[in-house]
């Protein structure tokens, strides 16, 4: 891989003597393999040159089934922003390359992503001004201006009135086209869900898709470099990202505090703040039950990916099959079915 990548890499930069070294795959990611590198080059002027890359690939199977040039072009449209993101470079559709269609951006340097370092010391120390800039920058991804982006050729927005509509029919479609066995307690949050909609959106705006501590980057001192992922970025109801990043999957602590890092109702004040939007608790409490449906509809997809032999990522069925059941125990507690 690292001499094809380099070949690619002297046709893009116009470079010689392309070399690619420290080629790593970094585990995780729900819809693209992810490898990071470096590279060393001649440019045209003579000048040897260096530069760290992130490679995103589409691989045979994973969790679930995105769009690429939709992620590149949510990547694209926040560089520059409040919202920090790693720039983009190339979007590569020609499979033969890398065996798969794949994008590449640089790779932000001097920060952590792993959720079992971010309940640690010394970033225990921190956790407020964590807490603070990840709901400072959700914020921003709240109100920002997307017309005129590139996010207008690849997402098409929902009227305020449907938007929890078309999310919820879009993964109660996956859930039932995925899981392998019966979703009682699924189903049945998807009926309460839509007798119980939630009221019209304040605003139309970005969703991450996946907003969670694990899916940025951050440094010792608090500050957060990067948000990464994108892959299930949309148009809806800002609500939806607020309420994921409560979702009790990503308490990494197991202490009741999303994220492991900031108290709920803390998290609700910067972003009420930072945002000028306001959590309404019953559309709050809507997208979190929500969110149990959504997460339900990944990892049966995983499952599936893996018991169909379209991979052999261990990850998919050790991620699916451990949190299947517990994604379940997950939404009894949000509706106050369990203890």
């Amino acid at each position: 891989m690292e001499d094809a990548l380099a070949r690619y890499l002297a046709s893009r930069l116009e470079a010689n003597d392309v070399r690619v070294t420290n080629l790593l795959r970094i585990p995780g990611g729900a819809s693209r393999e992810t490898w990071m590198f470096d590279a060393e080059w001649t440019a045209p002027s003579g000048e040897r040159q260096t530069a760290a890359f992130v490679l995103r690939k589409d691989p045979p199977a994973s969790l679930l089934e995105t769009d690429r040039e939709a992620e590149y072009a949510f990547y694209s449209a926040f560089w520059g922003s409040d919202v920090p993101v790693p720039r983009m470079r190339w979007l590569e559709n020609d499979a033969s390359i890398l065996g798969g269609p794949f994008f590449i951006m640089e790779r932000i340097l001097g920060c952590e992503s792993a959720t079992s370092k971010i309940i640690a010391p010394p970033y225990t120390a921190v956790h407020p001004q964590l807490a603070e800039n990840m709901y400072r920058i959700l914020a921003a991804i709240a109100t920002f201006d997307w017309r005129g982006t590139p996010i207008e050729r690849v997402a098409e927005p929902p009227t305020p009135e449907t938007a929890w509509q078309r999310e919820l029919d879009h993964w109660e479609r996956i859930l039932d086209t995925e899981a392998m066995e019966p979703q009682p307690i699924m189903k049945a949050a998807i009926r309460w869900l839509r007798a119980n909609p939630p009221p019209p959106a304040q605003r139309i705006s970005v969703v991450h898709g996946d907003y969670r501590v694990g899916n940025f980057l951050y440094r010792e001192d608090g500050n957060i470099d990067g948000i990464v992922d994108w892959e299930m970025a949309h148009l809806g109801d800002p609500l939806e990202d607020l309420a994921w990043s409560f979702n009790q999957s990503w308490h990494w602590a197991k202490d009741g505090r999303p994220g492991g890092i900031v108290d709920r109702a803390t998290a609700i004040a910067h972003w009420e703040r930072y945002s000028g939007l306001r959590a309404d608790p019953e559309a709050l409490y809507w997208w979190e039950v929500f969110s149990h449906v959504k997460c339900q509809g990944i990892w049966v997809t995983g499952a599936r990916s893996f018991q169909e032999g379209r991979t052999n990522e261990l990850i998919l069925p050790l991620v699916a099959y451990s949190l299947i059941n517990a994604q379940d125990q997950y939404l009894l507690r949000t509706l106050g079915r369990l203890p």
